[in-house]
């Protein structure tokens, strides 16, 4: 394909995905009916989108038109990234149309005159919240959300430790650092897309999991000999984590109010050499009151995580966010029937947002006298790892 060609199918994904299509969904079915694209085609036309979703406000504002499109998004990441618009949209074969010249020059070069939503890249009604979570930090978080993730890799202690994960990767020429805020993390620097069909992870020496979200399985504590319960597991990931903390020795369950979430917990658990028991919600009658550790890690708004998932940030609505804070209490109150006196409830979002955080975890304890909160921690979205929010309640 060439820039051009690329450009085009961009901008028709874009258009896609403002009709309503997720943006992965769109991906997947464009890669699947478009065999003449070669895996660097694809590889960069994935990249230029998700590029574009971080930053669809702001891109968008600098094209000056007034309706947005995949074509005003498309001609303000040009103009931000430094390249010739002109050049690009040149009414080849395959190509996007050739600018008018109204579209030029309605062009703007610089952000100046912006609004702090249309720099930053966030819905308007998020903007009062944002301030009252994040502070004088608000713009330094958002605009870390505008850049893309690193990707981090989680050492699988039970396997291998960093220094040997990494030699092993090297081997295959994926480059890797290590992340100084979190002892099991590695970061890719070289050759990111080879780490699934790498040894390292086929052997289950390394998971993908972002720095912070190993912290957040760290900070939890789970220890060798431990009931311990990850409520809302989902893919498995801390599960996985909390399972090394463990040393494999006690017993670790896996639950998730929507079963499918977790079918590839046991492959995964497999490859990594621990073992975990998975079980639906009739099932989990039975623990109530005899765990030591329930990590919830509760459905959220994700904000903490937009740059890995930027479709998510223009999805998001008031009304959701109100809705995610009901639930996020609702589940608090059910798993803290699973943990045994003297236990701990673990509550853990990758969000960046009070109203699902503190504002939460203050209501709960409010409703639950005997209930203490130990420690809380908040990660910020920087370059230690995504955004997220900790705390550790005792439960007499």
């Amino acid at each position: 394909m060439t820039p051009a060609a690329r450009l085009q199918t961009a901008i028709t994904l874009l258009d896609d995905i403002l009709a309503g299509e997720p943006a992965e969904r769109c991906l997947t079915r464009w890669a699947r009916s478009s065999r003449y694209a070669g895996s660097r085609d694809r590889a960069a036309v994935r990249d230029m989108v998700f590029d574009c979703l971080r930053q669809r406000r702001s891109f968008h504002w600098r094209s000056g038109q007034a309706v947005e499109t995949g074509r005003s998004i498309l001609c303000g990441y040009l103009l931000a990234t430094g390249e010739d618009p002109v050049a690009l949209f040149d009414g080849s074969d395959y190509g996007a149309a050739q600018l008018s010249g109204e579209e030029i020059a309605a062009f703007r070069k610089d952000m100046r005159d912006a609004t702090l939503a249309d720099a930053l890249d966030f819905p308007d009604f998020l903007l009062p919240e944002l301030e009252r979570s994040l502070g004088d930090r608000l713009v330094a978080n958002l605009a870390n959300l505008q850049t893309r993730a690193p990707v981090d890799l989680r050492v699988n202690s039970l396997k291998s430790t960093p220094v040997r994960a990494a030699k092993m990767l090297a081997d295959e020429d994926i480059g890797t650092t290590d992340v100084p805020t979190v002892d099991t993390a590695l970061r890719v620097t070289e050759n990111a897309r080879r780490v699934n069909n790498s040894r390292a992870y086929r052997d289950g020496l390394v998971e993908l999991q972002d720095a912070s979200s190993q912290a957040v399985a760290l900070a939890a504590g789970a220890k060798p000999g431990m009931r311990v319960v990850d409520y809302c597991a989902g893919g498995g990931g801390k599960t996985l984590a909390l399972a090394a903390t463990m040393q494999n020795a006690g017993k670790l369950i896996a639950h998730d109010a929507r079963p499918a979430r977790m079918k590839d917990i046991p492959h995964r658990a497999k490859r990594a050499g621990v073992q975990v028991e998975v079980r639906n919600t009739e099932d989990m009658a039975a623990l109530h009151g005899t765990c030591d550790l329930v990590l919830v890690d509760a459905p959220c708004s994700g904000t903490g995580s937009w740059r890995r998932n930027p479709d998510a940030k223009w999805r998001i609505t008031e009304p959701r966010l109100r809705a995610l804070s009901v639930l996020q209490g609702e589940i608090l109150d059910i798993a803290m029937k699973l943990v045994r006196p003297g236990g701990r409830l673990v509550y853990a979002t990758c969000s960046i947002l009070r109203c699902e955080n503190a504002d939460v975890v203050a209501a709960f304890l409010s409703r639950h006298k005997g209930a203490e909160l130990a420690r809380e921690i908040v990660f910020d979205v920087d370059q230690a790892g995504d955004g997220f929010y900790f705390s550790d309640i005792i439960i007499s």
